[in-house]
């Protein structure tokens, strides 16, 4: 695509604006920047960009994928300031790995389906991971980042575990552990233990998760939409009452009840 009037930077000249910034006539903030600093700023952009999409704001996505492209750059360059690797070597390394799990279109396996490619991808990746010197001791959850979302990280777990046959028959045996689990937690509420009742909420949690994997559904997806509509509909509330001269600490719960149903069928 020809963007007439605009010089395209390359990576290259992005790459020395980093090192003039960590350089000694640059920036000191910049100078300080650790490897964990750069690892939080990371995980804030790659939000922002999931933000911009759901947004559906190609302007937005161009310029938060801008800001999380500078902070890759930018930790690549302190690994390489201590010359551990490069972002060239992260290049490199990311092309190989591609071309590697991509045999159906770099080689010469057929693959007919999605299913087969997702299952010839993870039968790489187990590959890897066993040749791979680093692994040795590893316990098989090692992989999964601790630093994902808890939700997120549980169903990646829990897929994990039902890979290596270590899962429920069908949904309803699912359903049946959540009321179990359910029935468990009303003891705990009864008896006021807070860790009791701290642990049989981190069960329910766990098990929902487990119900949204066989049912092929995203569990931090699923409950970031339900927090959104949440969201939208009590600022609609509160939109409302103050359209009518009152505010969310004057209203009644019947009056906000009633705003909401509304909000509801505005929807539908």
């Amino acid at each position: 695509m020809k963007i007439s009037g605009e010089k395209l930077i390359n990576t290259s000249e992005l790459i020395s604006i980093i090192k003039r910034l960590r350089s000694p006539q640059g920036c000191p903030w910049d100078r300080e920047q650790t490897p964990s600093d750069i690892g939080k700023y990371i995980l804030e952009e790659a939000y922002e960009v999931a933000d911009a999409l759901e947004n559906k704001n190609p302007q937005n996505v161009k310029e938060e994928l801008g800001d999380l492209f500078f902070q890759i750059l930018f930790l690549a360059e302190i690994y390489d300031e201590k010359e551990m690797f490069s972002i060239d070597d992260v290049i490199a390394g990311s092309k190989e790995k591609m071309i590697r799990r991509h045999p159906h279109v770099f080689g010469d396996k057929k693959i007919d389906s999605v299913e087969q490619v997702k299952r010839t991808w993870q039968k790489i990746k187990e590959a890897e991971r066993e040749n791979n010197e680093e692994s040795e001791g590893q316990d098989i959850f090692a992989r999964v980042p601790r630093s994902l979302p808890a939700l997120k990280r549980a169903q990646k777990i829990t897929a994990i575990a039902a890979r290596c046959g270590f899962d429920w028959p069908s949904a309803e045996n699912v359903e049946n552990k959540l009321q179990e689990e359910l029935d468990e937690f009303s003891i705990a509420l009864k008896k006021g233990e807070k860790g009791e009742i701290e642990e049989e909420l981190g069960d329910i949690f766990f098990t929902l998760v487990n119900l949204c994997r066989f049912a092929n559904v995203d569990a931090e997806s699923a409950l970031t939409k339900t927090i959104n509509k949440f969201a939208r509909r009590f600022s609609y509330i509160e939109k409302q009452l103050s359209a009518r001269g009152k505010s969310l600490q004057e209203a009644s719960l019947q009056d906000m009840d009633a705003i909401w149903n509304e909000a509801k069928e505005k929807e539908r």
